[in-house]
């Protein structure tokens, strides 16, 4: 069985367990206060320039989401999100299990801005995005609703790049909502689990110090992106970095042998002959190799579901089409598109193997 379902179904690149190995009696401190963490957050604030800046190293995405959103809001406050957002559909309830509810900025809220909204507006939901216009029409329904005080207080936006459907953001899109946030005095905050493919996509033109000067907090992910497992989280507003380690241990997320995670980190941030970080490097092939499964489905007359530019493939199959293919191939369902067909997604990674790639082309052009 050749796996496409998932970015991290393998291990780590190779020179994150030869670095690993290398460090491996080395005596450090712990809980990331470590000379190996100190070095990869260096490296980090470099590549973002962003000297400023307060890098977090967690166990995974779940909890990196989980921290912040909860380290950022009162008791009474949600996070916007678009209602396909990963915390609105595959956490699990973790964001409300702390406490706050996930608000969705849906088809209701451009419906009842018909006289402001276009369709840039709808399209962006279609994307799993959101854009400023949404986020200015939830804050000022909540300010100007005679019973304010009785519902949940939107406080923070929340939004992945690349999108859970493996869209992306542009600059321009970035910074409206950006503005739009600094309007309202709420913080932005982006998931960047799949950062690194994001990045190297055609056709993109947000770079990390792009991220960096327009959210208040992002995530460099690792798990995702060659790291055995991990994510990097990076505060720019200093005024949210208050008590954030007591959040961290509070929700799972501080590692005891933080070293583990600076070592890794470490390597991925290190550049490569070719004068890009290792990171970016290794995302790139994933995303050369998706893009050959989606022009093989194409070519063979099928339809995408969405024009992503990443390392995920959304493609549109019959229930025959997915029997046949999962004899060999492991792909995940997305959901229904039609009463005869599904969406299926095709995940590269950065450890994908063109002659795997190979092997799928040659099926898909059996189909």
């Amino acid at each position: 069985m050749i796996r496409f379902e998932c970015d991290y179904a393998e291990g780590c690149h190779p020179a994150i367990l030869e670095a690993l190995t290398a460090s491996n009696f080395d005596q450090t401190p712990g809980y990331g206060l470590d000379p190996y963490c100190e070095e990869a957050r260096s490296m980090i604030k470099n590549v973002c320039d962003a000297p400023q800046a307060d890098i977090h190293f967690l166990v995974g995405g779940t909890q990196a989401n989980a921290t912040v959103i909860s380290s950022l809001l009162r008791p009474f406050e949600g996070v916007l999100s678009a209602p396909t957002g990963h915390i609105a559909c595959h956490e699990t309830g973790a964001i409300e299990h702390s406490g706050h509810k996930v608000l969705p900025l849906d088809k209701d809220l451009i419906a009842r801005h018909a006289e402001e909204s276009c369709d840039a507006d709808y399209q962006a939901l279609n994307e799993s995005k959101i854009t400023a216009s949404m986020v200015r029409w939830a804050m000022e329904e909540h300010l100007h609703n005679p019973v304010h005080e009785h519902v949940v207080k939107p406080a923070m936006v929340y939004l992945a790049h690349p999108s859970e459907n493996g869209m992306l953001y542009t600059k321009k899109e970035l910074s409206d909502i950006a503005s739009a946030c600094h309007m309202y005095g709420i913080p932005l905050y982006v998931d960047g689990a799949r950062l690194g493919y994001g990045l190297v996509a055609d056709g993109n033109d947000l770079s990390i110090k792009d991220l960096a000067k327009l959210a208040d907090i992002f995530y460099i992910g690792g798990t995702k992106c060659g790291a055995l497992f991990g994510e990097a989280i990076v505060i720019t507003n200093s005024m949210l970095n208050r008590d954030f380690r007591y959040t961290i241990k509070m929700n799972g997320g501080m590692l005891a042998k933080g070293r583990l995670l600076g070592i890794q980190y470490k390597t991925l941030m290190s550049l490569t002959d070719e004068g890009c970080t290792l990171y970016e490097a290794i995302c790139r092939s994933a995303v050369v190799q998706a893009y050959r499964i989606r022009d093989a489905f194409v070519a063979k007359g099928l339809k995408m579901a969405c024009a992503s530019r990443t390392n995920q493939q959304f493609v549109i199959l019959t229930a025959e089409q997915q029997k046949v293919l999962g004899k060999q191939f492991a792909f995940e369902y997305w959901g229904p598109h039609d009463a005869t067909h599904d969406v299926v997604r095709f995940c590269t990674s950065w450890a994908t193997k063109k002659e795997n790639v190979d092997v799928l082309l040659e099926a898909i052009a059996h189909l």
